[in-house]
């Protein structure tokens, strides 16, 4: 073979190099924090005022994993006039989880979860009572 075959042949194997790069990048699960993340971006400044509110709460609910359920503790369930909790998983959007959280005179409500599989969530609470909107986070390891 001459030069010309070979130039031609390291062409044509380099830009199939490149299609094959391409089709395994286009076949890449991309996870995003949220589907609507630029939206919740620009009003970031209520959840930082949620966060606020409840800081300034002297009972602050509590998020932990007893055995196969999510218990959330919280003094002021009779107040609540709607919420939930939300499971998060950073690192599949798939296994997130909502919860809604019911007005009621306990301490304690508890989420089922035993579906879920092992690793790293966030559990994310949000809620409004006496008219203002209240936010905690605690990551939970299940």
């Amino acid at each position: 073979m001459n030069w010309g075959k070979w130039i031609i042949l390291s062409f044509v194997l380099f830009a199939a190099f490149i299609g094959v790069l391409v089709v395994i990048c286009l076949r890449q699960d991309v996870n995003l924090v949220s589907e609507d993340y630029y939206k919740e971006e620009l009003a970031y400044q209520q959840q930082i005022e949620r966060m606020q509110n409840a800081n300034r709460l002297t009972q602050k609910p509590t998020l932990s994993i007893a055995g196969q359920s999510l218990e959330v503790k919280f003094g002021q369930f009779d107040q609540i006039e709607n919420g939930d909790v939300r499971l998060f998983r950073p690192s599949d959007a798939r296994l997130d989880r909502r919860f809604v959280l019911q007005p009621s005179t306990g301490v304690m409500q508890r989420f089922d979860i035993s579906g879920l599989p092992k690793g790293m969530y966030h559990a994310k609470m949000r809620w409004s009572m006496n008219g203002k909107e209240y936010f905690v986070e605690n990551p939970i390891t299940l």
